[in-house]
């Protein structure tokens, strides 16, 4: 018996509610995994139904596979706005993609620094400050490199009826990860947003080690005058 056979329900949907927000009107509901306790939360837009854009759609006007981001928790940039790394821009960037264009973000909660928690994050902060990249910094405090599963979200995308998907990533393991729990992934759409100085190394090495799809482009310069 595979993964996707032997998914139960374990996941408990709350009520959906209207959440207005910056980028547009979503239908937001939370989801309780039974198993760990956490409390993940999708948001989803209806969009046209029929895609003709550049964010991987039929270029013939017929419907496609919604497009699904699954955005792990990271309260450093989703909050703060840190540019150590590129979450919070991702997340932003795809809340104004399925406003758009139709579909959900899963919000995961339990999945802050590759799922190794705030606190270890941190530490890895600071071996990465000390010329640790992010690879190395979780191998050297004893941790996985990346530790996250995707078991919850792909229980929640059958439970909303998204089994054939776009996904909204760089990351070829979740796509992966997805197939093996039975949700059909037809695109790989790009979430790449132009790299900052301060989160260069940390890109470089999620494409050179993790193979991330980065084209690595930079932010262009502000023109004077």
């Amino acid at each position: 018996m595979n993964a996707a056979e032997n998914l139960s329900a374990g996941v408990v949907p709350g009520p959906e509610v209207h959440l207005p927000t910056p980028y547009g009107d979503f239908m937001a509901q939370a989801w309780t995994d039974q198993r760990t306790g956490a409390e993940h939360m999708s948001v989803s837009a209806p969009g046209s139904g029929i895609q003709q854009d550049a964010a991987g759609a039929d270029a013939g006007g017929s419907p496609v596979a919604p497009l699904v981001r699954l955005h792990s928790e990271c309260l450093t940039g989703d909050v703060f706005g840190s540019y150590r790394c590129d979450c919070g821009e991702q997340l932003e960037q795809a809340l104004e993609l399925i406003h758009l264009h139709g579909g959900t973000v899963i919000y995961l909660r339990g999945h802050e620094g590759r799922g190794i928690g705030l606190a270890n994050k941190l530490r890895a902060y600071a071996l990465q400050e000390a010329g640790a990249d992010t690879v190395e910094a979780n191998e050297q405090l004893g941790l996985p490199v990346d530790a996250r599963d995707y078991q919850a979200a792909a229980e929640i995308l059958h439970e909303l009826g998204l089994n054939r998907i776009r996904l909204l990533s760089n990351n070829p393991t979740k796509r992966d990860r997805l197939h093996q729990y039975g949700i059909t992934v037809a695109a790989m759409v790009p979430s790449e947003v132009p790299i900052r100085a301060e989160n260069e190394r940390y890109l470089q090495t999620k494409r050179d080690r993790m193979n991330h799809r980065l084209t690595l482009l930079r932010t262009q310069p502000v023109q004077q005058g």
